[in-house]
């Protein structure tokens, strides 16, 4: 009884018409209704021959070995897309940015239906990669069209010090020949004619639409409507203390009596090998948290362990927003007021170096400034209002990561979903199969 329902075509139609309802109606756009239509021909009218790969009457009612293969890889590639972008995201952390909350060599899943999965900007591209194919290179996707931003329901919205992924926001113009750089960071540092003629160190110059961009992963530490202010590394939110991380570090000096420290000692403090700068035979360099600073500070050979710290109103050019008013640096910074949708602030000469690349280029106004006097799309200005929610990313390895610091807000459609669970972590400086951190195997993202 039960296995001819199952197979019955018109439980089938309804079953997978339902879902299929479901799906459209959490996406919120109508259109797709019509897709209504090709499952009611797949399972009732059978008008057209939509598995076209397949043999319509194959004899004896069975199919090749050859096309159940095919049938079975064109399966697993339409349900492992639709999951990766709907509902989870595999993701690895390529950097020491988030250590030691995050470590180098962890695999994790990242949930797209947390803050809402966004439907894809760039809907053209080869599956299971971002922007690159695979062995030969060159763009993995076509920008022949292109949608605008849109983001599904999901079932919380971002909150303070969340991990979250996100698409890298000065990653829209990039240097092929050194991607990992930030094309602005290296036209700050070398000028833009060289960036533009020297192939031979800086590559060719693309654009990459807000999908395709780099993915980067960090701690949320400002929402829309908050403050913030760093003080000697300290972070203040709307005037309070940021809650401290266990896995939270700081570059600090290590000095010995003359004597070396045991390479095994940092590695029962898994500071990993590309961490361990040694100016000297007595000073060290390491990124530590506060529990490793002060087990150091215990070692016999060890006479001081001190936290680097840049001194207030020493300017670094290279922290946001690169402007001469702003005499900011990686320990001292702000205040800086986090943008939030439908709120408007006064723009003028010094306000508008905060807020020239959400007006121009996230909002995608035309802005010009002739002397002294600033126009958004032809029209004088002298406030503006946020079109989009921002946020404020930064790493927990403070004096090791690439982040807002240095390149500002991150946009609502920037955003792709927040870490979960890591499923696997391996240690680069280990070999199978001790560089295998069970410890980590299967643990939340905090």
């Amino acid at each position: 009884m039960i296995r001819s329902i199952l197979a019955n075509k018109w439980f089938k139609f309804i079953t997978v018409g339902t879902l299929y309802l479901l799906w459209v109606i959490w996406m919120g756009s109508y259109l797709w209704l019509l897709g209504l239509a090709v499952i009611f021909d797949i399972y009732i009218t059978e008008k057209v021959h939509w598995s076209f790969w397949k043999k319509k009457n194959p004899p004896n009612g069975k199919q090749t070995k050859v096309v159940e293969w095919v049938d079975a890889i064109i399966f697993a590639v339409i349900a492992a897309s639709f999951i990766r972008m709907f509902f989870i995201e595999a993701y690895t952390i390529p950097t020491s940015s988030m250590e030691k909350s995050m470590l180098v060599g962890d695999y994790l899943f990242v949930s797209k239906t947390a803050y809402g999965p966004k439907t894809p900007n760039t809907p053209i591209s080869f599956p299971f990669v971002h922007n690159t194919m695979p062995v030969v290179g060159g763009k993995s996707y076509s920008e022949a069209i292109q949608r605008p931003y849109h983001r599904m329901a999901g079932f919380t919205k971002i909150k303070n010090n969340d991990v979250v992924v996100f698409h890298f926001p000065e990653g829209d113009t990039v240097a092929l020949g050194i991607p990992t750089q930030s094309y602005y960071q290296l036209i700050n540092s070398y000028g833009r004619n060289r960036v533009w003629s020297d192939k031979r160190n800086f590559g060719d110059i693309i654009s990459r639409p807000v999908d395709k961009r780099e993915n980067y992963i960090k701690r949320c530490v400002g929402i829309p409507g908050d403050e913030l202010k760093l003080v000697q590394g300290q972070l203040f939110v709307n005037g309070e203390a940021q809650e401290k991380f266990g896995g939270m570090q700081y570059d600090y000096i290590v000095k010995t009596n003359g004597t070396s420290i045991n390479p095994k000692a940092l590695d029962k403090l898994n500071i990993a090998e590309d961490d361990r700068g040694v100016y000297s035979s007595q000073q060290y360099i390491f990124p530590l948290t506060d529990e490793n600073a002060k087990k150091l500070e215990a070692f016999a050979n060890v006479v001081s362990v001190e936290k680097t710290l840049d001194t207030p109103g020493k300017k670094d050019p290279a922290i946001f927003p690169m402007h001469g008013s702003f005499d900011w640096n990686v320990d001292n910074f702000g205040p800086i007021k986090v943008p939030a949708k439908g709120t408007t602030v006064e723009l003028n000469t010094t306000t508008l170096p905060l807020y020239e690349r959400i007006i121009d280029i996230y909002e995608a106004n035309d802005l010009e400034v002739k002397g002294g006097v600033i126009k958004i799309n032809g029209e004088v200005a002298t406030s503006y209002t946020f079109k989009m929610d921002y946020y404020w990313m930064m790493g927990d390895n403070r004096h090791n990561s690439a982040d807002s610091r240095y390149w500002g807000f991150v946009p609502e459609d920037h955003v792709v979903g927040k870490a979960k669970f890591i499923w696997l972590s391996l240690d680069k400086d280990k070999s199978f199969p001790a560089n295998i951190r069970f410890g980590r195997l299967f643990t939340k993202v905090r």
